[in-house]
């Protein structure tokens, strides 16, 4: 069965790793839904987020993929575990003195943000999982949107303790 993926893959923080592996992805035809991608708690590593559609054979390809790579350190399947997912975006939409209180209103029942405030405009940051800005944004619609901003998918394992795992792994190499 087809579906959207998100695939974690915790690498090397070194120039052209993200570019070697968006090359792997464009090289081997997936499409890449979302890509985000920032250092972790250890510096020498980052964490790049993937989401890519496709069925299990094709998550299995990219996996495999990804793991050859030399700086990729570990691949996770975030979408088949327990995780936290969340996207983040800006959104500036027209607000005409009569209609600012509805779009405050709809802001604060998101738990959204007013960041910017201008005469005619309001910029609103909202963050949560994919369903909840897509909602956001169907009910801005109507109010005028200026223009959007979305980050690609952020997510991580529920109790996982990402590279700790990797600093212990090579305490108990050393020993």
């Amino acid at each position: 069965m087809a579906g959207k993926h998100i695939i974690s893959a915790l690498v090397e923080n070194r120039p052209g790793v993200l570019s070697h592996i968006a090359g792997l992805f464009a090289s081997r035809g997936f499409n890449i839904d979302s890509l985000a991608v920032g250092e972790t708690e250890t510096p020498e590593l980052s964490r790049i987020t993937v989401v890519v559609r496709g069925d299990a054979g094709i998550l299995e390809q990219v996996r495999k993929q990804l793991a050859k790579v030399i700086d990729v350190i570990r691949v996770t399947e975030l979408s088949s575990v327990d995780h936290v997912e969340r996207d983040l975006m800006l959104i500036n939409v027209n607000a005409p003195a009569g209609k600012r209180s509805e779009i405050l209103e709809v802001t604060e029942v998101f738990r959204g943000k007013i960041v910017d405030i201008g005469a005619k405009h309001v910029m609103i940051e909202i963050s949560g999982p994919e369903n909840k800005i897509e909602a956001f944004i169907e009910l801005m619609r109507p109010y005028g949107i200026r223009e959007m901003v979305r980050t690609g998918r952020v997510a991580l394992m529920r109790g996982g303790d990402g590279a700790n795992r990797r600093r212990q792994k090579s305490a108990d190499e050393e020993q």
